[in-house]
């Protein structure tokens, strides 16, 4: 009875060490996905300042009304 209990017991210990192993690569895993995912974000939004800035005459930052300047100051 007692090498039985001791048998699972070895066995469980391994099953928990590969259940950790297998965790802590799928964290990786997500910490790379979302690297990646900001750093696409970051691209995202430079092309889209870009767009913006070309749909401007002669690439001139248009001026905002005074509501506006105030909509941004406060917000």
């Amino acid at each position: 009875m007692r090498e039985r209990l001791e048998k699972r017991l070895q066995e469980l210990k391994a099953e928990f060490g590969k259940g950790e192993q297998t965790l802590k690569q799928l964290e990786e895993q997500v910490a790379a996905v979302r690297q990646t995912l900001l750093r696409i974000s970051g691209a995202i939004q430079v092309l889209e300042e870009e767009l913006g800035e070309a749909e401007q005459p002669d690439g001139d930052v248009p001026e905002l009304s005074m509501e506006q300047s105030m909509e941004q100051t406060t917000s």
